[in-house]
């Protein structure tokens, strides 16, 4: 067994933060957390000490593309490099965001379900890996890769990556059993266009029906996934929300319909706002974005406020945030800047986002019975939530009970004696 000792403990929950902790751990999970002083250590125990520094649960993005590496065209259709360069680099941005104290991510699109297996089995040093797999879209949506001369990408070949185009109903539902089938833990659609999609289908622009929709969500639950749908504004995002997806990734318009942050919270609906991303987008991308970035930008961080206030709860996506992989943590930063305390910013990067992809019973908090997911930094994030990224700052990522960063001063380690 083993017992990280003395950290100040915030868990994930918004409860005040607990000095001079103590968290026992039996294998890969928690077997008791509380004051130092409460918690009885048995024999044998190796006690870490973490005296002075914070502990949190493991960081949670719920919203990357691992397997992205920029958005110029010869990329996307990945024809820009072997394959086999491309797939040790998703590999990289994988470990990276491990050890940036990342123990699990949720990806958003492009990312086959072999990376999982080949984390899940010890092939692969990485965090806790849920897949989509494709984004679901209709023709000329944003999982409709078609160049400006309307050259279709017929490159991709992988029959573990299908493709996300489907229209109506039936095609959809096909659609989503063959995405459950090669390994997707999440059904990822879209209703509407983008700030980075083709120009003339923008941000408000509406993809799929309202049928189509409906049958996407059904048939996704009667296969026991849960959805997330890009939805940035107008009537696809109505649309999604009263299909009742299960979280709304960007939502920038919200704040255009009032109504619907209530119905959002009536249900329980997350929001990942992905600000990183458009951070990115506000100066480097083409012209179009650019503009389109810019323009919504103002009415996303409103739109954010007001769903925080009416109770929907927020989550941490990066959706890969300019793809530079390992940095997840800015995507925090900005929630602050955003408006957020402290405190609801590493929310929405543990407790929420546990909720928002449903493995809040596995992790996203400290507490009896979860695995031992931890992030122990130097410094105090309730202060200065520049902590995840500071140079030198992080001293332990756990996983599972293993430490897979451990820079802690040797002597900080020990075993009770029998």
């Amino acid at each position: 067994m083993k017992a990280l000792l003395g950290a100040d403990l915030i868990d994930g929950t918004g409860a005040p933060i607990l000095k001079d902790s103590a968290i026992l751990i039996n294998g890969e999970r928690i077997t008791e957390v509380g004051p130092r002083a409460t918690v009885t250590l048995p024999p044998g125990t190796e006690e870490i000490d973490l005296t002075g520094l914070t502990l949190l649960p493991g960081l949670i993005d719920t919203h990357d593309h691992l397997a992205s590496k920029n958005y110029n065209l010869m990329s996307r259709w990945e024809v820009e490099e072997p394959n086999s360069l491309s797939t040790l680099k998703t590999a990289k941005a994988i470990e990276a965001s491990l050890l940036a104290g990342y123990t699990c991510i949720r990806d958003a699109g492009g990312l086959d379900a072999g990376f999982k297996f080949a984390v899940d089995e010890g092939l692969l040093i990485g965090p806790r890996l849920l897949t989509s797999v494709a984004i679901v879209s209709p023709t000329g949506g944003i999982g409709d890769r078609v160049s400006a001369s309307g050259h279709r990408n017929v490159y991709i070949t992988d029959p573990m990556r299908p493709s996300g185009v489907a229209n109506g109903p039936n095609d959809i539902r096909a659609l989503v059993r063959e995405l459950v089938r090669v390994g997707a833990d999440v059904i990822k659609f879209a209703t509407t266009g983008g700030a980075s999609s083709r120009s003339g289908h923008g941000p408000k622009d509406i993809a799929f029906g309202p049928d189509e929709v409906k049958a996407l969500v059904a048939e996704a639950k009667s296969q026991e996934k849960y959805t997330m749908c890009h939805a940035v504004g107008g009537p696809g995002l109505r649309m999604c929300i009263e299909a009742g997806v299960g979280s709304v990734e960007h939502g920038c318009y919200i704040a255009d319909d009032p109504d619907l942050v209530k119905m959002m919270a009536d249900h329980n609906t997350f929001l990942t706002p992905t600000f990183e991303v458009y951070e990115f987008h506000s100066s480097v991308s083409a012209p179009h974005v650019i503009e389109r970035t810019k323009i919504l930008m103002q009415v996303h961080q409103e739109s954010t406020q007001m769903a925080l206030a009416a109770g929907v709860k927020i989550t941490a996506g990066t959706d890969a945030g300019g793809f530079v992989h390992g940095d997840n943590a800015r995507e925090i930063e900005i929630m602050v800047d955003r408006g957020l305390t402290n405190m609801q910013a590493i929310q929405t990067a543990t407790g929420w986002a546990a909720e928002c992809i449903g493995r809040e019973k596995d992790f996203g908090t400290v507490a009896k019975g979860k695995f031992a997911d931890f992030l122990v930094v130097d410094g105090d994030p309730l202060k200065d939530i520049g902590v995840f990224r500071a140079e030198n700052s992080i001293k332990m990522v756990m996983k599972g009970g293993v430490a897979y960063v451990d820079n802690l001063p040797a002597k900080n380690t020990q075993t009770v004696s029998v």
